[in-house]
């Protein structure tokens, strides 16, 4: 089972499963990956679990590579996202490990004291434009309420993939988007069936 969560093909189709309206797409696409980033941000208030083994000024921003929960968190994503893919999952990771230093940059800049309020008011924007995304647009429940792991630590992987498939027609191999849409339209169309036979 444990394995089954690194199946890129059946996690990506039941994740479009649940993102199916174009509205609502657009909206994860916009706010996932800013719930991502305000998390890290809240990490990096965490005491440092310790020092790059690396003299000072040996990369750019150094000052901000702190080992917090924050990196925890980012490296933790990172590692998962690589082994769902190896191409698209290396570009997420590296996203990952970007917040993570920017992150770091910003709660420096802003204190705890404004970024707790940032952070806050972020994630309530951004799931509250999800659940409408869900409640008005999809009509189906968040994945939040079947699929924990999916709902937070694979959505921006997913987002990001989306986007590399609209834009660039990337695939993790030949045949995969065809896969994923077949597999998809089927999870939907089992769910309308249930939905059916309890409303009937």
């Amino acid at each position: 089972m444990a394995w089954g969560v690194f199946d890129l093909e059946t996690q990506f189709a039941r994740y479009g499963a649940y993102h199916n309206n174009a509205t609502n797409i657009f909206i994860h696409t916009i706010c996932v990956w800013p719930l991502l980033y305000t998390g890290l941000l809240l990490g990096c208030f965490t005491p440092a679990l310790g020092l790059l083994p690396f003299s000072p000024g040996a990369f750019p921003f150094q000052e901000y590579m702190i080992l917090n929960l924050s990196f925890v968190v980012a490296v933790a994503y990172a590692l998962f996202y690589i082994m769902m893919d190896k191409k698209a999952g290396t570009l997420a990771a590296a996203l990952c490990l970007l917040c993570w230093v920017n992150s770091n940059a910003l709660a420096q800049r802003l204190g705890f004291s404004l970024a707790w309020k940032v952070v806050l008011i972020s994630q309530l924007v951004c799931w509250t434009a999800q659940f409408i995304g869900h409640g008005v647009f999809e009509k189906r429940s968040p994945a939040l309420l079947d699929n924990l792991i999916q709902a937070f630590m694979m959505a921006p992987f997913f987002v990001l993939l989306e986007v590399l498939q609209k834009f660039c027609g990337y695939e993790p191999y030949p045949g995969f988007q065809k896969a994923v849409r077949a597999k998809m339209q089927a999870n939907i169309k089992e769910w309308r069936l249930k939905k059916q036979k309890k409303s009937a």
